[in-house]
């Protein structure tokens, strides 16, 4: 029988590689780019070890499955910590607040900036958990096929106000504006606009209050080395430099993966952790995709983009958060400006990433490692990259220096720095965006480019442009729903995993 090919060896590849192997399959990952990870690739440069994309670990049980599944016990594989506090939130006007997990310290924390929001907040967090109920426990690894699928679930959906957006939900309960603009960031984490996107990603607040937020030891590029050690102790072959140039299809049916150096994979079925709208439009032919039409695929809003600087100082700021939100004078204009007007602003809200807070191993000894992020608008917007790229990163870092870390600027000894375009060009992301399709209600659930392909029999999708969406829970997530739709394989068609591997280094 022909193997399952995965295409790409993001979060979501990797994990849907490790349960396909665990079900049977015979399984074999190409990835066009010379390493692992996608988004949540690393890079090293001059001693210092930066992860590329995600730095936050929540819900660390889905990782902790991956390796059950395949009969080993993860802490063979990688170390995991808890993360306190989850972020410090810096507002422009020099006030702090600290996101901790702790409900007795966030609850002083709240009423130390605003008294009169702690019922409020206790509101607040018990409509997130109602939200967690449904959002994520129930629906978060279920296939969203048929409109009746979406039907069936719309009046749970309206029972819990989930035709609002985050931030008005967040603003029903929250008076303060710096608190509002605390509870409802975080969609921002997986490509959205809290301004727009529904409700129903308040879920996101009690993930994190239930499960906390957590970091592996060394990186997130540690957790997808542990997945690739585990592929192959399971036996999953993993060819790099192999970029799918086609899908492809006879009689309706996915039966062949082609690479741009001219080699051929059969296969029994396609999983794509790649953008949905690239796969459509590049490597599916136009006859065998009726429903995802060039008008449909057109119509797709695609999230905004990212401009990330990584940079090593050599000195250290012990007094910083690991993770730190620093918010600028504008909340909803600089999403306007970002999503909506797409222009390049003037003004920023930042991510800082200090890992070195955590752990001394990314960075030479008395070093600092650090990454900062900022939305940006994708390639919709009219920026040169080329010439505006070294502008914003002067700005960030004198800004970053004038409100966090004094003498910045003098100490960095290595930075680098990523736009929209290498989204596009070195992930294949469509328009540079940084997390697929936007998470809004027209384009969540059914609306989201389906798990099983509704052009092609045999093809999935995993990643963050399919349902459940971005972020590495519902990435992970996006995996668990191909064992609901992926057909089980006889008792004579699965292929045992080896009855001895050895561990990872």
């Amino acid at each position: 029988m022909d193997p399952v090919i995965v295409v790409g060896t993001g979060v979501g590849g990797l994990a849907a590689a490790v349960r396909m192997r665990a079900k049977g399959h015979k399984v074999v990952v190409l990835e066009a780019l010379p390493d692992a990870g996608g988004r949540a690739r690393v890079f090293h440069q001059d001693g210092f070890t930066f992860d590329a994309g995600p730095t936050v670990i929540t819900a660390p049980y889905l990782f902790e499955e991956l390796f059950e599944a395949a009969g080993k016990d993860w802490r063979d594989y990688y170390e995991i910590m808890a993360i306190d506090p989850f972020y410090r939130i810096l507002y422009d006007d020099g006030s702090q607040f600290d996101y901790v997990g702790d409900d007795e310290r966030l609850i002083e924390n709240i009423r130390a900036l605003s008294p009169q929001d702690v019922d409020g907040y206790r509101k607040l967090a018990e409509h997130s958990h109602r939200i967690f109920d449904v959002g994520y426990t129930e629906l978060s690894d279920v296939p969203f096929d048929t409109v009746w699928d979406m039907v069936k679930v719309i009046p749970a959906m309206l029972k819990l106000e989930n035709h609002r957006s985050v931030y008005s939900l967040v603003s029903k309960y929250i008076k303060d504006e710096r608190l509002r603009q605390a509870f409802s960031f975080e969609p921002l984490l997986i490509g959205g606009n809290p301004f727009r996107a529904t409700s129903i990603y308040l879920l996101i607040h009690w993930l994190e209050r239930k499960w906390g937020v957590h970091y592996i030891k060394g990186g997130t590029n540690k957790i997808i080395a542990a997945m690739v050690q585990l592929l192959d102790d399971i036996g999953v072959d993993v060819h790099f430099n192999s970029a799918v140039s086609e899908i492809e299809v006879k009689d309706g049916k996915a039966v062949a993966v082609k690479t741009d150096d001219g080699r051929r994979f059969a296969c029994s079925n396609v999983i794509c952790n790649a953008d949905p709208t690239m796969v459509y439009k590049h490597m599916i032919p136009a006859e065998n995709r009726k429903k995802h039409t060039k008008r449909r695929l057109k119509g797709v809003k695609n999230s905004m983009g990212l401009f990330v600087a990584y940079f090593g100082a050599s000195k250290t700021w012990t007094d910083q958060a690991h993770h730190t939100i620093l918010l600028g004078p504008r909340y909803k204009g600089l999403l306007d400006d970002v999503f909506d007007k797409k222009v390049l602003a003037e003004d920023f809200s930042l991510y800082l990433h200090a890992p070195t807070r955590s752990d001394a191993s990314v960075a030479p000894a008395g070093h600092e490692s650090m990454y900062v992020l900022s939305p940006v608008p994708n390639l919709r917007a009219d920026v040169n990259w080329e010439t505006e790229g070294p502008i914003y990163y002067e700005k960030i870092m004198e800004r970053i220096e004038q409100r966090m870390l004094p003498g910045l600027r003098e100490n960095i000894v290595t930075s680098k720095f990523i736009t929209p375009e290498y989204f596009r060009d070195e992930l294949r992301s469509e328009d540079g965006a940084a997390f697929g399709p936007e998470p809004i209600l027209q384009q969540s659930a059914w609306f989201r480019y389906h798990n099983r392909s509704e052009d092609v029999k045999g093809l999935y999708f995993v990643g963050a442009g399919t349902h459940p969406g971005a972020g590495l829970p519902g990435v992970l997530c996006t995996a668990k729903v191909l064992e609901r739709v992926i057909p089980e394989l006889s008792p004579s068609e699965r292929v045992a995993l080896p009855s001895t591997t050895r561990k990872s280094a």
